[in-house]
Parts: structure tokens; sequence; C-alpha cells
């Protein structure tokens, strides 16, 4: 049994120190989609940074089918290149990077700019207290464009909800974890955006020790690849992760709710003395919702002892 057990915390900015003791050798993914603009300035941010915390490091660069030119201008400087051939995605590149690692602890982090590459050694200095620690966009100087801000918060309250904790950042692309969680949580790692995301749920709900570090967010350059429509994979993920781990959480509320709707259709067909048969199915409903979940919890154990 892990101590601190299923808590996340949440510290104040301090300023990192040069030398970062004891954080051990460190692999830096970086995938990189049409960002020939900004990846070879990222590159040498990420290079000085890391030089002055002291720690043996590599810097690998996944080139996710790139059309602009973003391998060519990483080839002008010493990193690791991995160039797809196709697009594949976010999550895709981020699982090619940390599958050619060769440190077990991995940093990622995005090649348009928004992360400052000076909070790498804050992050370092946490570990290896913490399985993974968060950069979250929470600092002073935050920019998120503001048609993303409602539904950010609602996905990330659902999360919190679902994994009974704050999450300050549910989808931080900033943070620094170990290879060997990614290759527990493999099978539920998505290609998409959703990689953090779903790294983030599954680790809560399994009580790793979690830590968040507030940090500044700068405005990309370029465009931006979240869309809207990522909205829904980020919901579909926060929900699947929950049920895979901690299906009762979900399923009990929402069986309640029919069960509450049941009763209220069941009492006002009593008044007026005329019957039908919705209160009968929102009872019914209530139900096989609870069943499902009750099943869903059992396999959940069973899994959970089996991978043990």
């Amino acid at each position: 049994m892990r101590e601190n057990q299923g808590r996340t915390r949440t510290v104040a900015e301090r300023p990192a120190t040069a030398e970062v003791a004891g954080a051990g050798a460190v692999s830096v993914v970086m995938p990189a989609f049409n960002e020939a603009q900004m990846v070879g300035v990222q590159i040498e941010r990420i290079r000085e940074v890391m030089d002055g915390t002291g720690c043996p490091y590599e810097l690998i660069v996944v080139d996710d089918g790139s059309t602009d030119g973003t391998a060519n201008a990483v080839r002008q400087h010493a990193v690791h290149l991995i160039e797809k051939k196709y697009n594949r995605g976010y999550g895709a590149a981020l699982k090619t990077g940390i599958a050619a690692a060769k440190y077990d602890w991995i940093l990622i982090i995005d090649a348009d700019g928004t992360y400052p590459a000076e909070n790498i050694p804050k992050l370092l200095q946490a570990i290896p207290e913490y399985d993974m620690v968060v950069a979250a966009r929470t600092g002073r100087n935050v920019h998120i464009p503001l048609v993303r801000r409602p539904m950010k918060w609602l996905v990330g309250r659902l999360a919190s909800y679902l994994a009974r904790q704050p999450i300050p950042d549910l989808n931080s692309g900033l943070r620094v974890f170990r290879k060997s969680l990614v290759e527990k949580f493999k099978h539920l790692l998505p290609s998409g955006f959703s990689f953090t995301s779903t790294i983030t749920m599954a680790m809560l709900l399994n009580d790793y020790r979690i830590l968040y570090l507030p940090i500044d967010y700068h405005k990309r350059v370029g465009f931006s690849k979240v869309g809207a429509l990522h909205v829904y994979d980020f919901l579909l993920v926060v929900l699947r992760t929950a049920i895979c781990f901690n299906p009762l959480r979900f399923f009990l509320p929402l069986g309640a709710v029919f069960l509450v709707a049941g009763l209220v259709k069941l009492g006002f067909d009593v008044v007026r003395w005329t019957f039908s048969p919705s209160a009968g199915i929102f009872l019914l409903a209530a139900l096989i919702i609870w069943a499902v979940g009750l099943l869903s919890d059992q396999i959940s154990r069973l899994l959970s002892g089996i991978g043990e």
C-alpha cells in the first residue's frame, strides 16, 4: 500500500534551483505536428534548462507526419528525431517517443512554446517522491482562449467528482511521470489529445501520488490543434476511465436519478388516480443501472486483482 494514498497536492510556486538533486536521468519527449516555426526555439530552451539541472537526459522529438518542414527544423539540432510518415495524433506520438525512451522518468512538453521550459526544474525537484508531477495552468498569466474555458471547466468538474478529489489541470501537456506507469495503462491510453486526461484519471483512480505545481501558460504561435469536437473525446475519456476503475461512482448516482423520477411520477399518478407505465419504466431503469454498476464493480475488482 502506498503512503499518502489517493492524495493529490497543489503547492505554491517557488523558485527552481539550478541543480536538481536526486532527480535522476530523464527522457524528454516532445511531440510535434506542423510546428516548424517554434520547434527549434523550444528545443534550445529545453536544452538550456536541462543542461542547468545537472541531470542526465535525452531529448526525443516525434514528428507526427508534419507537412510544413518540422522535421527539417528539428534536424538543425542535436536531438533524437523520430519521423512518422502519417499523422496519427498527439497520444500516438507520445507513445512512440515514450517507447523509444531509455530512462524511466519521462517528461513531456509541447513544441509550440506555450509551456515555459523554465518550469522543468520545479517538476524534477519533486521526484521521486511522487509518481507524477503536473504543471498546472493556474499561474498568474494563463492564456486559454475564452471559447474553450466553459467546456474545460465542465470536464474538469466532472473529472474531479469521479476521482473524488480536486484536479487543478486535467490535461496539462507538461508533466513528468514514470515510464513503467505508461506501460501499465497503455491499453487505456488513446492516440488523440485525451492521452493526458486518461493518464491523469487512471493514476488518480489507482491511488498514485500526484503533485500539481502552478505555472504560467503562454499564447501559442500559429493555430491550435485542439478543436471544439475534442471536448466530446475528453468527456468520453473521463467517463470511460472512471467506469473502468470506479464504476459505482458513476452508476449509483445515475440510478438514483431514475429512481427519484420514478417515485415522483408514481406519486403524481396516485394523487390523480391515473396510472401510466412511465413510473414503472423509470424504476426498472434504476434497478438495471444499479445492476450494471454492481457487475462492473465486480469485474473491475477481479481485473485489479489479476493485474497485481
